[in-house]
């Protein structure tokens, strides 16, 4: 079974992003997080650094690489 952690990992490497980059999409769904936070949630579940990466953090991190790849949602028109 997958974890948040091995999700977020996956999109990562496929993506070919760097901790700064992750770091970006996050703020761009206004998730602040620090680089350390960040590498933390790459360590093994048995390491002393290691941080599970929430639903939350997760959730942010696709509505951040929507607005990345895509840019952010023109407005709706009335």
């Amino acid at each position: 079974m997958l974890t948040n952690n091995d999700i977020l990992k996956k999109l990562r490497v496929a993506l070919q992003l760097k901790d700064e980059d992750v770091q970006k999409i996050l703020k761009l769904s206004d998730f602040e997080i620090s680089i350390s936070e960040i590498n933390a949630l790459y360590q093994k579940p048995d390491s002393r650094n290691y941080k599970e990466c929430g639903d939350q953090l997760l959730r942010n991190f696709l509505d951040g690489l929507v607005i990345y790849k895509r840019g952010p949602m023109p407005p709706k028109k009335t």
